[in-house]
């Protein structure tokens, strides 16, 4: 306290812990899935660690002492066995972690009709299944954070992926009327847009075509680890953000600051995944 300001300074350490509390994080096989689960079990939540592989379902969970779940997030009754296992496992369910996306490439006059339909079943259904369904259950708590990892390529152009660009605009608009929605209730939602991150996936797929590491375009001179988007994740999560809501955090490294892309006509030919 001082003679100007006599307002109570909480524990900002304590803010970030998250003990006690059961957080689901879908998708948690790999990459930022992974990272995510890890993260948040390092502060104290007990993860539900989903993923339609088994496998890799168990593995994530044995790693961070978690629970393993089995599901598809894309349909209601994959969602709805999602939210009663963490129910009935964790006790509660105070946070949301969703990490479900990828793109199909092609340019826009080639794109079909599955693709169309194929990404944003990817990228925007299972949002909207989790917010309505995990949303509910936070709302009869009174308290609740859900986090869903969107992408810069909704933030601006998305050349050669054009239903995912839109699907995850689309998305960033259901995490601000989530917000508003739900925020009465206590809940809180928010986005995370990466840039370039160099996940395992694309790793692989760059091996395989044969690509040489991607130029780095970031005013930082260099892509996200996967590590660098779970950090991201953890602060809306906890009650360090308490006070944050309907907002979408940038993790590019500082590129969408950026016009022109340096490398644009060289991104324009880089191998994409299929």
């Amino acid at each position: 306290m001082t003679s100007a300001d006599d307002s109570p300074v909480p524990s900002y350490p304590d803010l970030l812990r998250m003990d006690g509390r059961g957080v689901v994080v879908v998708g948690a096989g790999q990459g930022n899935g992974r990272q995510s689960a890890h993260a948040l079990a390092s502060v104290g939540a007990r993860v539900l660690c989903v993923d339609v592989d088994e496998t890799l379902a168990r593995e994530v969970a044995a790693e961070v002492g978690g629970v393993a779940c089995v599901a598809d997030a894309r349909t209601s009754e994959g969602v709805d066995a999602i939210v009663e296992q963490a129910e009935r496992e964790l006790g509660r369910l105070d946070g949301l972690v969703d990490i479900v996306g990828m793109a199909r490439w092609s340019p826009l006059v080639d794109t079909t009709d599955e693709d169309w339909d194929w990404v944003f079943g990817m990228v925007l259904r299972h949002a909207f299944l989790l917010a309505r369904r995990a949303g509910a259950v936070m709302a009869r708590q009174g308290r609740g954070a859900m986090v869903f990892v969107a992408s810069v390529s909704g933030l601006s152009s998305a050349p050669l992926h054009a239903p995912y660009g839109a699907a995850k605009a689309g998305l960033m608009s259901l995490v601000r009327t989530a917000a508003v929605e739900l925020g009465p209730s206590g809940v809180r939602a928010n986005a995370i847009a990466p840039g370039s991150v160099n996940t395992p996936r694309i790793r692989r797929q760059r091996e395989e075509a044969g690509a040489p590491p991607r130029a780095a375009i970031e005013p930082l001179g260099h892509s996200a680890e996967t590590s660098d988007i779970a950090s991201a994740a953890l602060f809306p999560v906890s009650d360090l953000s308490r006070h944050v809501t309907g907002h979408t955090l940038v993790v590019d490294g500082g590129a969408s600051a950026l016009f022109p892309y340096a490398d644009a006509g060289q991104a324009m030919m880089a191998p994409r995944p299929s």
